[in-house]
This record gives C-alpha cells, sequence and structure tokens, in this order.
C-alpha cells in the first residue's frame, strides 16, 4: 500500500514553516507555534482526522499571529495534495456535523482541484483570550487554496466562541477523514468522470 505522507516548507519574509502529515496516521500531533489557541484547534483536526501531523513556524508574531496562521494553512493545504498524489481510489468527498454543548457546525469537503471556501460563522467574540477569531477563516482559507479542495463551513448554532471555533475545526477533521479514505470498491480509479481532479 503506497505511503501517503508529505513534508512541506514554506518560507516567506513573515514565516518559516515546517510541517509533515501522514494521512493514514492514529491522530498523533507536535506543534511549536507560538499561537497556544490554534495549535489546540490544529491537535483537533489532527485527532478527529486521524492524521497525524507535525507542525514548527517561526513567525512575525511580534506583529499579531495573522501571517503564521494563514501560512500553516497554506502549508497544510500543500501537504495535503501532494500526500493525495492523484486521488486515486479516494472517496474525495466528506462531511461532518459536530456539537460542542450549545455549539453546532457543519463541514462539507470536495477535494475537487478547484479551490474554493465557502464559510459562514458569526463569531459571538472578537477574541478567544489573544487569538482573533477572524483568523480561523483565515487558515481555512489558506488550506483550501493549498490543498485546490472546495470547502464549506457552516456554524448552525452557538453561544460561546471557543465551542463554535472547536466545532469547526472538529468537523474539518471528521470531513477530512472521510474525504482522504481509500474507497474499498474504487481501487485506483479516479473519482471523476473528467479522469482529472
Amino acid at each position: 500500500m503506497t505511503s501517503r505522507c508529505a513534508t512541506v516548507e514554506r518560507r516567506t519574509a513573515e514565516t518559516a514553516i515546517h510541517l509533515s502529515l501522514d494521512l493514514d496516521g492514529s491522530g498523533a500531533f507536535s506543534a511549536k507555534t507560538g499561537v497556544g489557541f490554534f495549535e489546540h484547534m490544529l491537535h483537533q483536526v489532527a485527532r478527529h482526522g486521524l492524521i497525524d501531523i507535525d507542525v514548527s513556524a517561526e513567525g512575525d508574531l511580534h506583529i499579531d499571529d495573522h501571517h503564521t496562521v494563514e501560512d500553516i494553512g497554506i502549508t497544510l493545504g500543500n501537504a495535503l495534495r501532494e500526500a493525495l498524489g492523484d486521488k486515486r481510489g479516494i472517496m474525495r468527498y466528506g462531511h461532518a456535523y459536530v456539537p460542542l454543548d450549545e455549539a453546532l457546525s457543519r463541514v462539507v469537503i470536495d477535494f475537487s482541484g478547484r479551490p474554493g471556501l465557502h464559510f459562514r460563522a458569526d463569531f459571538t467574540a472578537e477574541k478567544i483570550g489573544t487569538f482573533d477569531t477572524e483568523l480561523v477563516r483565515e487558515f481555512f482559507g489558506g488550506v483550501a487554496a493549498g490543498a485546490a479542495m472546495t470547502l464549506h463551513m457552516d456554524n448552525l448554532a452557538g453561544g460561546n466562541a471557543h465551542h463554535i471555533a472547536e466545532t469547526l475545526f472538529k468537523a474539518f477533521g471528521r470531513a477530512l477523514r472521510s474525504a482522504v479514505a481509500r474507497d474499498p470498491r474504487a481501487a485506483e480509479a479516479l473519482p471523476s468522470t473528467k479522469e482529472s481532479l
């Protein structure tokens, strides 16, 4: 069985990121980014997606968290794209609903080759600790662009900003787990009538 791992580095004037992942992992997670709440959220993706993720980042945190969070999103997306290769034999689509107390979110993924984020979540606070809630959208925009995926994210209910964010990240992990799963009926078939994704 072909290994579905990737290691990607991204360096700009604003950030230096190293990220490794294994799509067939156990949910192992390691991070050193300097953004604590964000690391907590990435851990949810790894655990609920059963994807091993190891990420380290040095960014211009003296300015704010924006560049670091967005660039990790792009890097994670690039790693997903590399690990999936030509996408033969995968389910391609994935969706999940995840609740956390009063909060409920839905995420739907299509590894379509057409990047697009459709994000509908209104946070009840501008910050969770020191983390800007608007960066949730920026992160997933980077993931969608880097992975060339269509990504729909909807928060359906919620009053606590932490809960809203956590349901979005957990649902993304669950949907991702489904979308990258090997389809036992498809063998090495490409899940598209276009014969290209």
